[in-house]
C-alpha cells in the first residue's frame, strides 16, 4: 500500500509538471515558428527588392528583342542593297540567332508562358524567312527576298511577334 501511495504522490507531482512542461514546449515552439516565418518574410521581401528590377529588365530586353527581330525592322536595318538574296537570307538568320542567344538568359526571370510566346515568335520569323528564301534564286537581289518575306508575312492571320509583345506588356502590368 505504501508503494501505491508513493506512486500516487509521484504522479500528482509529475503529471502537473509534465503538463506545464508540455505547455512550455508548445509556447516555445510557437515563438520559434513565428520568428522563422518573420525571417522568411523578410528574406522574401529582400529577394523581391532584388528580383523585381531584374524581372523588369528581362521583360524590357525581351520587348526590345521582339522589336529588333520583327520582319520590318530586320529588313530595314540589315538590307544594305548590295547583297544577294542568299547572302541576305544568311545575314537575317544570323542576326536573329545572335539576338536570341544574347538574350537567352532572360528566360530565368520570365514566366514559362512568356518565354514560350517569345520562342514561337522567333520560330515563326525564321520560318517566314526560310519559306521566302526557299523559292528564291540565291543570286537574286536582296530586295526580292525582302518582298517575298513581306508577302508571306502579310498572308499570316496573326503575327506571333506582336502576340508575344502584347503578352509581355500584359504580364508586366500584372506585376504592378
Amino acid at each position: 500500500m505504501e508503494f501505491l501511495n508513493l506512486i500516487k504522490e509521484f504522479l500528482t507531482i509529475l503529471l502537473p509538471a509534465g503538463i506545464v512542461l508540455y505547455g512550455m514546449f508548445l509556447v516555445v515552439k510557437s515563438f520559434i515558428a513565428k520568428d522563422l516565418n518573420k525571417s522568411l518574410l523578410e528574406i522574401k521581401a529582400q529577394n523581391a527588392q532584388i528580383a523585381l528590377p531584374l524581372r523588369l529588365q528581362a521583360y524590357e530586353r525581351m520587348a526590345l528583342f521582339l522589336e529588333r527581330t520583327s520582319i520590318p525592322n530586320l529588313i530595314r536595318r540589315l538590307n544594305d542593297g548590295t547583297m544577294s538574296s542568299g547572302e541576305f537570307h544568311q545575314v537575317l538568320l544570323f542576326e536573329i540567332r545572335e539576338e536570341f542567344n544574347h538574350n537567352l538568359s532572360q528566360q530565368v526571370y520570365m514566366s514559362h508562358q512568356a518565354w514560350q510566346y517569345i520562342k514561337s515568335a522567333v520560330e515563326e520569323t525564321v520560318s517566314n524567312i526560310n519559306d521566302a528564301a526557299r523559292n528564291m534564286d540565291e543570286k537574286a537581289p536582296a530586295k526580292e527576298l525582302a518582298r517575298a518575306i513581306f508577302a508571306i508575312e502579310a498572308k499570316r492571320e496573326t503575327n506571333l511577334n506582336e502576340v508575344a509583345l502584347q503578352f509581355l506588356k500584359e504580364e508586366i502590368q500584372q506585376i504592378f
